[in-house]
């Protein structure tokens, strides 16, 4: 299956938004920088709790907040919504090669949409420095994506390269002192 051929598929953003959710959201571009722009957005998310466009622009908020905490549970939650559409296991550790297949052909740009969703989280695993559990996603996308064309195997190399280079420093014994 080529993952980067979706020209023949439907897109999470051409779903139909309720126009109020789609005003928020515009409401929350305008207002970027002041605290209005998240309750835009979280008020957005209230209308359309399972719309992907919704959580697409929470996930880009908070990352562009650095609020890492936050990205991941909307991607964790964007993944939870994919899965249940696609027919595919909440834990992505569980997919195989044939669940793939079938979710290909359930909705192949909804199958496209989790496994970047997957990816996505890997890299802000990464910045939070929570490198176990990045490499466990990665490597499971490099399984799955044997021509690597979502890039998890070349990004898995990098990371091990970088930690061979920099292994993780020995505890050191420290010294408390502790006023009597």
């Amino acid at each position: 299956m080529d993952l980067l051929d979706f020209s023949d598929c439907k897109l999470y953003f051409e779903d139909e938004l309720p126009a109020a959710a789609e005003r928020l959201i515009s409401q929350a571009a305008e207002d970027y920088g002041d605290p209005a722009a998240e309750l835009a957005l979280l008020r957005a998310h209230l209308l359309a709790p399972e719309h992907l466009t919704v959580l697409v622009s929470l996930y880009r908020y908070y990352f562009y907040q650095h609020r890492l905490d936050d990205v991941l549970v909307v991607a964790d939650h964007a993944k939870r919504i994919s899965a249940r559409h696609l027919g595919i296991p909440n834990d992505w550790r569980l997919i195989d090669e044939s669940q793939l297949g079938s979710a290909a052909a359930t909705s192949f740009g909804l199958l496209r949409f989790y496994l970047l969703a997957l990816k996505a989280e890997s890299v802000i695993l990464l910045r939070l420095g929570r490198i176990a559990e990045s490499r466990d996603r990665l490597s499971k996308l490099a399984a799955l994506d044997s021509r690597d064309h979502l890039g998890a195997a070349k990004l898995l190399e990098v990371v091990d390269e970088f930690q061979s280079e920099n292994p993780a420093p020995a505890e050191e014994p420290s010294l408390t002192l502790v006023a009597a």
